[in-house]
């Protein structure tokens, strides 16, 4: 039975074939097998597992308690970090999305899904915005959770050379998005901050 069940925080699975974060399940009756994911440019292989289970599983992390269900009728892109459970073969490729030009520092890996559906884990509520044809959307990159649509691109007001090799997000860097399209985010968080004496780490 190729289905998700969410209930009081888990996601419970039928015995088979999963695409899941690492660290899953957190239970399960008979046992699991992981297995190594076969093919070339496999962007989010350290992101995500090829997990075989006997027996009913159940799926949960403590550092992202909300769960989003989402139908992927329709490709859906998502953050191949927040990804917590989906059908194997509901995947169907995954790419690096570069938000500073000319560099890899910042730049979000997405699994795009496309059938049966995916269930993403969020350390906050998530909110479902729609984007109208011809209207933009603007989003904190740690905020964006999975979208539709085209790919967004990186936006940054005020981008020196230094924010290109320095080892630091530059400041206001944001995600772009265009209509027409369904963004899902969740709650941004406060950057790490280095100060004189003192270190001061981000939720």
């Amino acid at each position: 039975m190729n289905a998700a069940r969410i209930e009081g925080g888990f996601v419970e699975i039928d015995a088979g074939t999963w695409l899941t974060s690492r660290g899953q399940p957190a239970a399960f009756f008979g046992g699991v097998r992981r297995r190594r994911r076969m093919g070339w440019c496999l962007r989010d292989r350290s992101r995500l597992d090829l997990l075989e289970t006997s027996g009913v599983a159940k799926c949960s992390d403590s550092s992202r308690p909300f769960l989003l269900h989402i139908p992927c009728a329709a490709p859906v892109f998502t953050v191949s970090g927040k990804v917590l459970i989906a059908p194997v073969s509901a995947r169907k490729d995954a790419r690096i999305v570069k938000l500073v030009p000319m560099s890899a520092k910042s730049a979000i890996c997405v699994t795009e899904f496309v059938g049966d559906w995916v269930v993403m884990a969020t350390a906050s509520r998530v909110c479902r915005i729609q984007v109208a044809e011809g209207e933009t959307l603007s989003v904190r990159p740690d905020a964006a959770v999975a979208w539709t649509g085209a790919m967004p691109t990186g936006f940054c007001p005020r981008l020196s050379v230094w924010d290109v090799f320095l080892p630091r997000q530059p400041r206001d860097l944001l995600l772009t998005f265009y209509g027409p399209s369904v963004v899902w985010i969740e709650g941004s968080r406060v950057p790490a901050m280095n100060l004189p004496g003192r270190r001061v780490y981000g939720v």
